[in-house]
């Protein structure tokens, strides 16, 4: 263990990994007053490079060590989704809170096991459906009753990180990220916001996948998905599609939801978070951000004037502060918790399943 530096806070935090994510976990945990304690890491020297970045005290050279220190409150998972499981475990029968990355777990037994253990132990577990923060979404949600009863659901999410054979990670391999890849990377996050913003859960799937790029750099053959196209049911009798991609040349970060009802739709784009589509038949228009004319639940997801862009950073911060709020004893509205990383899981593993069988699989 390794000293790095001490500074004051309320909420007790440490972080597992050293990647990107585990930075952006940093970054919030920082803007929401925490005092981060420790980052463990592959080895002490990686936790202490990375510990240096984030502001951290401590450095630990195992997961378990952090974990067993006595020193958190909540602990941040952000390491390969074959740890997700084991490490929240721990950390729960430790009795640390756990914020844990998407996808939750592995499959849905793991993930609904996870949930059971974090209610069981009155601890909070959130997952990172950060999306849901978005100023926009929250205005999408509260104005859906205004387009009627929900007549379809349809939308993509789209990037091309993983477009080329030199383009490999480990969440390629399935022993390491899992059976579903782009399923469970992003598909999670759209599946997620359809049924955040309209309320309604989608009951049955029949899902088509295919691997574009068979061989990567560390990974032949490639045995998880780079694309998937979904058709869906909800339980209300709303019909839905969607095209998930990790090899859509062009596309970064683009995922779309569109929702139509039987007098209105209304559409979200996160490459375009500062508007919310509305459409009508006698004319459409986009509701720019702005928090002097938002509803009372998208305002407190606004705090910059209209015309000050938020973005990712921006609702990631949204979603610890709300994680960190909830282990102190408030309740936050709209919070992703542990069931919703397991509903998340379920509707990954029917997915899959679909695809197999090439049938409808209920969810």
């Amino acid at each position: 263990m390794l000293v790095i530096r001490r500074k004051s806070a309320e909420v007790r935090a440490g972080i597992i990994g050293t990647g990107f994510i585990a930075q952006v976990h940093a970054r919030a945990a920082r803007q929401a007053g925490a005092q981060l304690m420790g980052v463990a890491g592959t080895s002490v020297e990686r936790a202490r490079q990375a510990g240096e970045a984030m502001g951290a005290e401590r450095a630990f050279g195992s997961a378990d060590e952090l974990i067993e220190s006595g020193l958190l409150d909540v602990l941040h998972i952000c390491t390969p989704n074959h740890l997700h499981a084991p490490l929240t475990l721990k950390a729960l029968a430790a009795g640390v809170a756990v914020i844990c990355e998407k996808p939750l777990a592995t499959d849905a037994q793991s993930a609904a096991l996870m949930a059971g253990r974090a209610e069981e132990a009155g601890l909070v577990g959130t997952v990172p459906f950060v999306y849901r923060f978005h100023a926009m979404v929250r205005e999408a949600r509260a104005r859906i009753a205004e387009i009627g009863r929900v007549s379809l659901v349809q939308g993509s999410y789209l990037q091309d990180w993983l477009l080329e054979p030199a383009d490999d990670n480990w969440r390629v391999d399935p022993e390491l990220g899992g059976p579903g890849r782009a399923i469970g990377d992003i598909g999670s996050h759209w599946c997620d916001l359809a049924e955040f913003v309209t309320g309604d859960r989608i009951v049955t799937v029949n899902a088509q996948t295919a691997v574009v790029i068979a061989d990567r750099a560390t990974n032949a053959p490639v045995l998880t998905e780079d694309v998937a196209t979904i058709q869906f049911r909800t339980a209300s009798g709303a019909l839905g599609s969607v095209v998930v991609s990790q090899v859509a040349p062009g596309r970064k970060n683009r995922l779309f939801l569109e929702i139509s009802g039987t007098s209105g739709s209304l559409a979200f784009d996160q490459e375009n978070p500062e508007h919310l589509w509305l459409g009508g038949r006698s004319g459409s228009r986009a509701l720019q951000r702005d928090p002097l004319t938002l509803s009372e639940a998208a305002r407190p997801y606004s705090p910059l004037p209209a015309g000050h862009p938020q973005g990712f950073h921006d609702c990631f911060n949204a979603f610890v502060a709300d994680s960190y709020a909830a282990i102190q004893g408030d309740h936050r509205d709209g919070l992703p918790t542990f069931e919703d990383g397991a509903r998340a899981a379920v509707i990954t593993d029917a997915v899959l399943e679909s695809a197999r069988t090439g049938g409808w699989v209920a969810c």
